[in-house]
């Protein structure tokens, strides 16, 4: 679907010149999707000031290459589905630490 995007972790500092910067995530989504994105950080790892997002994100505690519990998969499922139904336009942008466990 082209309503989900999946990315690796918005970092800030030194990590932001490995990982993607969280100034470029947030101008890509307000750019491209303003008002319409919610970002799920499923990172137990580490977090970040969800100011950058317009505190639409929503933190799913998984630990880095490690299975879900069945109860945090359907807490994300619920919330996605219900944010998608809300408007037509409205997109998610997911992330794990890396980007490739999410």
């Amino acid at each position: 679907t082209d309503r989900i995007i999946a990315m690796s972790f918005p970092s800030s500092g030194k990590q932001s010149f490995y990982r993607n910067p969280i100034e470029e995530v947030a101008r890509f989504l307000d750019t491209k999707h303003a008002d319409h994105y919610k970002v799920y950080n499923l990172c137990s790892e580490k977090g970040y000031d969800p100011k950058y997002f317009h505190y639409r994100v929503e933190r799913i505690f998984i630990d880095d290459h490690n299975v879900p519990a069945l109860q945090d998969m359907l807490k994300f499922t619920a919330s996605v589905r219900e944010w998608m139904s809300q408007d037509e336009k409205n997109i998610i942008a997911i992330h794990c630490k890396g980007g490739k466990g999410g």
